[in-house]
């Protein structure tokens, strides 16, 4: 099944549900009523920004009201490293919505983020955060790499890559480069390999647009000593580079 397919008539109507649940005021069938239908000829981000368009119309427009009422949405956190896209998918268009309207409560909006990425990504909303708000943005991020919650942690190097796949590149890790250096250092030894590989992605991110940056971060680690995890990270991260 393709992601967007996921996004029917069926799950329209069960969104409704949850999100009625926890938001008494929510016009339930104004939402269905403008989706169900309407979505079958949308990719996958059309179908998702149609829903996030449907969810404010039918919503109230306190943004922290509503986050506070989506906290009570979430459900169990993933028992697994991955599974996100298996399991947490439903929760796509809230993190969308966070994703678009996030900065009106930036911190909520991070405090939200820790949860749901716990069940789902939050990779792609943190980057708006993270783009107006950059510093405070990373020095929370620098605390969540010593989380006990795998996903957390993986949320903490993801979100800060340059070229993460379907998001528009982002260069606060080379606008603050020593904040983005000590979460990579930080997590260089992490025993997960949902998180080794994050690591090693924002290392080949690095290469492509400041190699010499890369270079010495490497350079840092290596001055260190060696582990494992250290090792596999550099390999994965210089895996496009023709010398080394």
């Amino acid at each position: 099944m393709k992601h967007k397919d996921h996004y029917n008539d069926d799950y329209i109507f069960s969104l409704s549900q949850k999100i009625l649940f926890v938001m008494p005021d929510f016009d339930e069938k104004a939402f269905c009523h403008s989706l169900i239908g309407r979505l079958d000829d949308k990719e996958l981000f059309a179908r998702l920004d149609c829903i996030v368009d449907a969810m404010q119309t039918s919503m109230t427009g306190d943004y922290s009201k509503n986050i506070q009422a989506f906290f009570n949405m979430l459900g169990p956190e993933l028992e697994q490293p991955e599974g996100m896209f298996n399991l947490g998918w439903w929760l796509w268009p809230i993190g969308r919505y966070v994703e678009r309207c996030g900065n009106e409560n930036w911190v909520l909006s991070l405090m939200f983020l820790k949860e749901l990425t716990k069940r789902f990504t939050g990779e792609f909303a943190i980057r708006p955060l993270l783009q107006e708000h950059p510093k405070e943005v990373m020095d929370e991020l620098i605390k969540w790499t010593t989380d006990k919650n795998v996903h957390v942690r993986r949320l903490a190097s993801e979100g800060v890559r340059i070229r993460l796949p379907w998001s528009k590149k982002l260069f606060v890790a080379l606008d603050e480069f020593e904040r983005y250096t000590a979460i990579l250092t930080k997590l260089k030894d992490d025993p997960e390999k949902f998180v080794q590989k994050s690591v090693g992605n924002n290392l080949n991110d690095l290469y492509k647009d400041a190699p010499e940056k890369a270079d010495f971060i490497i350079s840092q680690w290596e001055k260190t000593g060696e582990s494992k995890a250290q090792d596999w990270i550099i390999k994965h991260g210089r895996r496009n580079q023709k010398i080394h």
